[in-house]
């Protein structure tokens, strides 16, 4: 059975950092395209930093830039968003998707819906 499943959200400090996963069962990740997106309350599901295979220069919404990393463990499935500075604008639920796709890192974040989608994990940020 495909699935993703999100870990690693919690309560932060602003200027706070988080590292989310996103494991893979059920396929393997590699070559896809895959994306964190998340949704704030009372806003729609935003694409926020998005991955292909091995290739460099992953796709990054303007409002991340510098701030959050996406990389890819082939290893182990797991992608991984490395967030740092968080601000709480940053509050959000954190989803990651896949579409088993190879599509451009930039129509993968700033297109939807997609097929496959993870339950989601909780990141708030506040003093």
């Amino acid at each position: 059975q495909l699935q993703l499943v999100e870990s690693g959200g919690g309560l932060v400090q602003p200027g706070g950092s988080l590292r989310l996963s996103c494991a893979a069962s059920g396929f393997r990740l590699d070559p896809y395209t895959i994306g964190w997106f998340r949704q704030a309350p009372g806003k729609e599901r935003e694409g926020v930093a998005c991955i292909r295979g091995s290739i460099a220069n992953p796709y990054y919404a303007d409002d991340v830039k510098g701030r959050f990393t996406i990389t890819r463990d082939n290893a182990k499935n797991t992608v991984y968003l490395e967030m740092n500075s968080l601000k709480p604008e940053d509050t959000a639920i954190y989803y990651c998707a896949t579409d088993l796709g190879i599509q451009l890192v930039q129509t993968m974040c700033l297109t939807k819906p997609h097929k496959y989608w993870g339950q989601g994990t909780q990141v708030n940020v506040s003093s």
